[in-house]
C-alpha cells in the first residue's frame, strides 16, 4: 500500500499488544486513501494479526465469518 497513512509510522504501531493500540491504529486509518483495499488484502490473504483497514482481529474475523455465510447462502 503504497499511498498507504500508515507508511508515516513504525510499523508496530499497527500491531498493539492492548485496546489503546488498536485505537491509536484506527485513529491514523480513518485518514487513509486506501483503507477498502488495505482490509480486502488483510482478509484475502487471512491476516490474524495488527489493524488492518481500521479493523482489528476480531473485527476482521466477523467480517470473514459474515462473507462465507454470505456465499454458501447466495
Amino acid at each position: 500500500m503504497a499511498r498507504g497513512a500508515c507508511r508515516a509510522y513504525p510499523p508496530n504501531m499497527f500491531f498493539p499488544s492492548d485496546g489503546v493500540g488498536v485505537d491509536r491504529a484506527r485513529k491514523i486509518c480513518a485518514t487513509c486513501p486506501v483503507t477498502a483495499p488495505c482490509l480486502d488484502y488483510a482478509l484475502e490473504n487471512h491476516i490474524d494479526h495488527g489493524v488492518w483497514g481500521g479493523c482489528s482481529e476480531r473485527e476482521r474475523r466477523r467480517i470473514a465469518k459474515r462473507r462465507r455465510l454470505t456465499l454458501h447462502t447466495a
